[in-house]
């Protein structure tokens, strides 16, 4: 079981990137092998989690070629039965998406994962599935689905859950159904998938909070540079900030606005982070990031923030100890639902570091200027978890040990090294 040692008081310096994006990672995959023709994929995130529905693909008849780590060329031209259940590890997103993928194939399929995964819930892509004629049925709300062939209809759905996980799958689902399908959003979701569809040709119209797509399976071939991911980024841009005498650059990063509901939070707690070679990219926009040690204050987060932000709570967590004032966060029940309950393990994994705050059903509070120590932690198989955790030892007193660390590369692999390219002083063991 691998293991993150880190001893504090080095600033982060230096110019880096991290790598590529999670969301659009998968995505390529499966839009890729349904594309009619090659596509060609540069910047790929190869992590546990992009790796296991690259080999769930794979599983489905896809011939996909790595030429190196981050470039790929997929052969598409459709899926086949797999010859056994599809094994999505930990990736949420990779099974869930998959599932209306598959939804509207001509063959059955079996969709599961590790002990991790099968205590995720599922109920939540089956249920509109179901609606929409596809014949899968989950294990009480969990992994495994069982997934039978079926004549997809088109419908017009009502997000019932905050998540571009359900509504991509419904869209996935809707280019086999048998008229227009209409999601409509209660919150803006990610919207990669949206994006992806429009650079393959597929009919899409987005009207405010209603997205309608009409069946099409003629999707046009990819040739895509992914850019960076800002969900990893955010460690660094957290750690920039709070950690004394750090001047970090990070090239390349997404900055969908969809995404980026992290920047607009520091923003209110005072932070500025200079944009520089802003371009667009297959509907993604990206930008370079400056980041400086600053001063933060606390805040209160809610509402249509939380979706923009969902997978950055962690980090805000530890940037919120440092912050002069009290952080509150509400509306954030999906945060429990995670790999793990991250309201709930966070708060026990930073109460070791010394951390005072208060949780909440739907969130947390804590009051900053909080002094931390150094201490053994445990990132409970959950990478946003592990990260978060080693950035709050960057500003701890004496070295601090994040155990289980091995999941960290689930998302971004090499980041111990990045921190040391940076000037942290790490020691990885694996």
């Amino acid at each position: 079981m691998a293991t993150l040692t880190i001893r504090p008081n080095n600033p982060l310096e230096g110019t880096t990137t991290v790598p590529g994006d999670k969301s659009l990672s998968h995505r390529v995959l499966m839009l890729g092998g349904i594309a009619k023709g090659t596509s060609h994929v540069k910047g790929w995130l190869p992590a546990g989690d992009t790796l296991a529905t690259l080999n769930c693909m794979r599983a489905l008849g896809v011939n996909i070629t790595q030429h190196d780590d981050t470039t790929l060329t997929i052969e598409g031209g459709g899926l086949e039965q797999p010859a056994q259940p599809l094994d999505f590890v930990n990736a949420g997103t990779g099974i869930r998406l998959m599932a209306g993928l598959l939804a509207g194939q001509s063959f059955p399929s079996i969709l599961d994962g590790s002990e991790q995964l099968r205590r995720r819930p599922m109920g939540r892509v089956t249920k509109p599935l179901q609606q929409m004629g596809a014949i899968i049925q989950d294990t009480d709300g969990k992994a495994p689905l069982h997934i039978q062939p079926s004549q997809i209809k088109g419908i017009t759905y009502t997000q019932t859950t905050k998540s571009a996980q359900v509504k991509s799958c419904m869209l996935l689902a809707a280019l086999y159904a048998d008229a227009p399908t209409t999601v409509i959003e209660i919150a803006e979701g990610r919207d990669h998938t949206e994006n992806l569809f429009r650079a393959m040709g597929v009919p899409i119209t987005v009207d405010g909070e209603r997205i309608t797509v009409e069946p099409f399976t003629d999707l046009h071939p990819l040739d895509i540079t992914i850019p960076a991911d800002f969900s990893s980024a955010a460690f660094l841009i957290v750690g920039g900030l709070i950690t004394s005498g750090s001047n970090v650059t990070l090239t390349g990063i997404n900055t969908n606005p969809r995404r980026t509901g992290l920047l607009d939070t520091l923003a209110t707690m005072g932070a500025t982070i200079p944009q520089s070679n802003e371009q667009t990219q297959g509907g993604e926009s990206i930008a370079d990031m400056h980041i400086t040690a600053q001063s933060l204050t606390g805040t209160t987060i809610a509402g249509e923030t939380v979706v923009r932000m969902i997978d950055e709570f962690p980090i805000l967590m530890v940037a919120a100890t440092q912050a002069n004032g009290r952080t509150v966060v509400k509306d954030a029940e999906e945060l429990r639902i995670k790999e793990t309950d991250r309201i709930a393990v966070m708060a026990s994994e930073l109460q070791k570091l010394g951390v005072k705050l208060e949780e909440y059903p739907d969130g947390f509070a804590i009051n900053g200027s909080q002094a931390l120590h150094g201490a053994v932690v445990d990132s409970h198989d959950d990478h946003r978890i592990g990260m978060s955790l080693a950035i709050a030892a960057l500003v701890a007193s004496g070295t601090t040990r994040i155990e289980d660390a091995g999941c960290i590369h689930d998302s971004f692999p090499g980041f111990e090294q990045v921190l040391e390219q940076l000037g942290a002083d790490v020691i990885w063991e694996a």
